[in-house]
């Protein structure tokens, strides 16, 4: 590397350093003079009129008298909140809060305070609107389909597609050793953060095709940026990487930041060499998105910056906490760098002009938040072996009376904060308190009371008198929760519940399939004709190939779980619909049709044998289907006779779909056209699997037309995706080869479309679905999680 460039990032860290230095020095002498002590306790005297004495107002008894529930608990707490007057100030705190933390706003601005309040009555107007329209655990903006519509609404579909492929891969990509819940949910954060900054740079006149653009870009760069918490912060404080491969990949991420050019990897040999390759790819990527949208003034200053940042998370990772001599200066300059230049380089990643007091207020504030989280993270950082500024003093504090105590650093910062930065602003002093008791009372909840009064007694025994006031504050303070906590609450529990549903809708998947493959193959009798069981091997040969086996599935699962049928009773329902679905794909696989030389990864029946005997064969599947329905003995004889009336029909309007699907080809079709087609060809399988066991228990009417309605989106978003997929698949991922649809001449939702708005479509049938499944009496856990893989599958 260029000795000038080294010395020039050297520069840039020793100024950087020097004034952090500088800052912890003042806060310091704060520390051993306790000066701050006297303006705090000012301070909560001023700002617990707000939170406590208010108990016998008319306000306060009616809030009693209406049980409180966990602010954990997203919409009863909003619901609470609204129903008890509180839900106003709930919402200023909260948006103030997020204008001073993440967008670096003065409070005392009449411009941020107009602002606050036009986001505040638009974000009310929306949490009544969605409590009378959703009263499920997931907030509406937290479900894919809800984020799809809110980027139809702004015109940034193609970039909401795209971001969610991309959290997905990530997700996909996290290593085990790593909580993937934390690392998604910072990225999610970033991305959210980015966007944040962005629409309040444009305001509410920014014409609607400019605001597409820049939303769209938005989403990029957060991503782009927030890439780097779990493939850069997150994965080199972990122990998944080897020694080795940490120095490799740290020295990579330098060299990047210094010369503007990603290294090519090289030759890997470590145990990680796979994954590393997907995040070396992922982040070149993002480094070069980010890097072609910086402006030439703001390129120098996104790379000094992001070089401080690196290097000063390097400079606190390297830290082990068997080492006794760290000195103060080491132990906090680097997270008042650290936690300082990660929100710095958003406004050089989105390339803002300059913000006058932007970047004096974000320096000084980042090091409460570090604080607060380390506090937070006391207990974990502890077994993780982790140095932070708590874990050291618990471990050193007795035997080394230089060190400075962390908790009273903590107060001289956010002393610092409300009178030096923010020069005694009111409004700043209330929301800054309210989140630090709000930390504290969540710290208490979540240790017990026990283990919280211990961390304090460690922590306090300097200002004994000063704690006590802070833990009254604690105890008897009301109205101190904010929206971003009760939002951080579900978000992690909506990663959690589906990480944990995927996973069992996996387990189910591959528990019911290995059933299912169990029962199909037909078999031989002793002394039976040569002519039959060799028909009996074509049929199996056909069912051998494996395959999905998603109809029969949905089958077991609607019947078994949902409607408790038993699974020996509905067997020979299942092997009729994969009887009736391989015979299809016989007949599709025809020359005279689609004339595919490949079925599931083996040569199709008639590239084996010729078409004369895979069109016997397909109907000898045919009348099996038929035959084991006609074997459903354990239900009612007039049941079975519905079922095998509707099976009927629907087997016609699939034949009567394959026909206007021949009849097409050549032609340019419309829409509308597509959609039909796609309804009979796949829509009415997906209908026959969920409808035919809702038959058999003899399910209500309105189970039926919910499953009806839901199957038609699902189909039609499976074909998109099965077309997007003959663009984009690989013959060993897909088991067929890719392409057929242009050699064939086939008209699909691609071709009609384009790759962009065959994607924008297939998201508007899985938005439809997932509505439709909302609306139905029962909501099968297991048919989100399809839809889910439906259009994420990769075959």
């Amino acid at each position: 590397m260029n000795e000038e460039i080294t010395l020039q990032a050297d520069l840039w860290y020793r100024l950087a350093e020097q004034k952090a230095a500088h800052y912890f020095a003042s806060l310091y002498e704060q520390v051993k003079e306790k000066n701050d002590v006297s303006p705090l306790i000012n301070d909560f005297e001023l700002w617990k009129k707000s939170h406590i004495g208010r108990r016998h107002s008319l306000l306060s008894i009616f809030s009693q008298a209406i049980r409180k529930p966990d602010s954990r608990d997203y919409h009863n707490y909003i619901r609470w909140l609204n129903q008890t007057g509180k839900l106003d100030g709930f919402l200023d705190r909260s948006v103030s809060y997020i204008y001073l933390r993440d967008l670096g706003k003065s409070l005392n601005d009449s411009a941020t305070q107009t602002r606050i309040q036009q986001v505040v009555a638009d974000v009310k107007r929306y949490l009544i609107r969605s409590l009378s329209a959703n009263g499920g655990v997931e907030p509406e903006f937290m479900s894919l389909a809800g984020l799809y519509r809110w980027a139809q609404k702004e015109g940034i579909e193609t970039a909401i597609i795209w971001v969610i492929d991309k959290l997905n891969s990530v997700s996909a990509h996290i290593p085990k050793e790593m909580n993937a819940e934390h690392s998604m949910r910072k990225l999610i954060k970033i991305i959210t953060g980015v966007v944040l900054h962005v629409m309040e740079e444009m305001g509410d006149h920014t014409p609607p095709a400019e605001r597409a653009r820049r939303l769209d870009e938005a989403i990029r760069l957060g991503y782009s940026y927030g890439l780097t918490y779990p493939f850069i912060d997150d994965l080199l404080d972990s122990p998944v990487l080897t020694v080795r491969e940490k120095e490799q990949y740290g020295s990579m991420i330098r060299t990047s930041l210094l010369t503007g050019t990603v290294p090519e990897l090289g030759k890997l040999a470590g145990p990680n060499k796979e994954m590393i390759r997907y995040v070396h790819a992922e982040l070149r990527d993002a480094y070069a998105y980010i890097k072609r949208l910086q402006r030439p003034e703001t390129q120098r200053l996104f790379f000094e910056q992001s070089y401080i940042f690196f290097h000063a998370q390097d400079m606190d990772r390297i830290k082990e906490l068997s080492n006794p001599s760290y000195t103060n200066e080491e132990l906090y300059v680097p997270i008042i760098l650290k936690s300082a230049f990660s929100r710095l380089i958003v406004r050089s990643v989105i390339h803002a002009p300059a913000d006058e007091g932007f970047d004096q207020r974000t320096f000084y504030y980042g090091i409460y938040n570090q604080l607060a989280d380390d506090f937070a993270d006391m207990f974990e950082d502890i077994e993780a072996g982790a140095v932070t500024p708590f874990t050291y003093y618990l471990t050193y504090g007795a035997e080394r009376p230089d060190l400075i105590n962390p908790f009273e650093l903590y107060w001289a910062v956010i002393s610092h904060l409300i009178h030096q930065v923010y020069d005694a602003d009111a409004r700043t002093r209330e929301v800054i308190l309210s989140r630090v008791i709000n930390g504290l009372k969540r710290c208490k909840q979540r240790v017990g009371v026990e283990t919280y009064n211990e961390i304090l007694n460690a922590f306090t025994s300097g200002i004994p008198e000063f704690n006590r006031l802070v833990q009254q504050m604690v105890e008897r303070a009301d109205d101190v929760d904010f929206f971003d906590k009760l939002l951080r609450d579900q978000m992690v529990t909506v990663l959690k519940n589906e990480r944990r549903e995927k996973q069992q809708f996996l387990d189910k998947v591959k528990t019911v399939r290995q059933q299912i493959n169990s029962l199909l193959l037909l078999p031989k009798q002793d002394g039976m004709e040569p002519a039959k069981a060799a028909m009996i091997d074509l049929a199996n040969y056909s069912l051998e190939g494996g395959g999905k086996r998603l109809r029969p599935m949905l089958t077991w699962v609607m019947g078994v779980d949902e409607y408790g049928l038993q699974p020996a009773a509905i067997a020979p329902l299942l092997r009729s619909l994969e009887y009736m679905h391989t015979a299809s794909l016989i007949f599709d696989d025809l020359p005279s049709q689609d004339n595919a030389p490949v079925r599931r990864g083996r040569p199709t029946l008639h590239e084996m044998h010729d078409s004369a005997t895979a069109e016997l064969t397909g109907l000898y599947l045919i009348q099996k289907a038929i035959e084991e329905q006609a074997s459903l003995d354990g239900f009612d004889a007039k049941v079975v006779m519905a079922l095998m009336q509707y099976s009927s029909r629907r087997a016609g309007d699939m034949c009567a779909g394959q026909a206007m699907d021949l009849q097409s080809k050549g032609k340019v079709l419309s829409l509308e056209q597509l959609n039909s087609i796609c309804f009979y060809k796949t829509g009415i399988a997906f209908e026959a699997s969920l409808v035919m066991p809702a038959i058999l228990a003899k399910a209500e009417a309105a189970d039926i037309a919910g499953l009806t309605q839901f199957a038609y989106h699902a189909g039609i978003a499976f074909q998109i995706k099965d077309d997007l997929l003959d663009t984009e698949g690989h013959l060993h991922v897909l088991g067929k080869p890719a392409g057929k649809d242009i050699e064939n001449n086939t008209s699909t939702f691609v071709t009609v479309l384009g790759q962009d708005g065959a994607k924008k479509e297939m998201w508007e049938h899985y938005s439809l679905a997932m509505e439709e499944l909302k609306k139905m009496p029962r909501t099968p856990v297991f048919l989100k999680h399809l839809l889910t893989y439906i259009i994420h599958r990769d075959r």
